[in-house]
């Protein structure tokens, strides 16, 4: 006899909303040094607040979150072949983890 596990919808609405909210990782320089002290770059929505962003990084990597920061890149007004163009407005979030926990971003979720 087989045994299938129920999923609840909401459960299942949930995660797709996790997964939403985070965009992709951001592998620079700097996010490489942030990451030896147990902290990882993330970007996000636009319309994304620290509790939400907290739960879902929470639930999709099984890690404790301990802080986050919030950055707001403005888009600048940049020249492309003659033609002035404005680039897109970007959120990031520093999430800081627990001592000893880490995430390794490389092998995706």
């Amino acid at each position: 006899m087989i045994f299938k596990k129920k999923i609840d919808k909401k459960d299942d609405k949930s995660y797709t909303k996790f997964y939403d909210l985070i965009k992709k990782p951001i592998i620079t320089e700097k996010a490489t040094i942030l990451s030896s002290n147990s902290q990882v770059v993330f970007s996000i929505p636009m319309d994304a607040d620290k509790n939400l962003i907290k739960k879902a990084v929470e639930k999709l990597f099984g890690v404790n979150v301990r802080k986050i920061n919030i950055i707001v890149s403005k888009g600048k007004v940049k020249r492309f072949k003659g033609k002035i163009g404005r680039r897109k407005n970007e959120k990031k979030a520093i999430i800081s983890l627990e001592k000893g926990q880490k995430i390794d971003i490389t092998t995706g979720i």
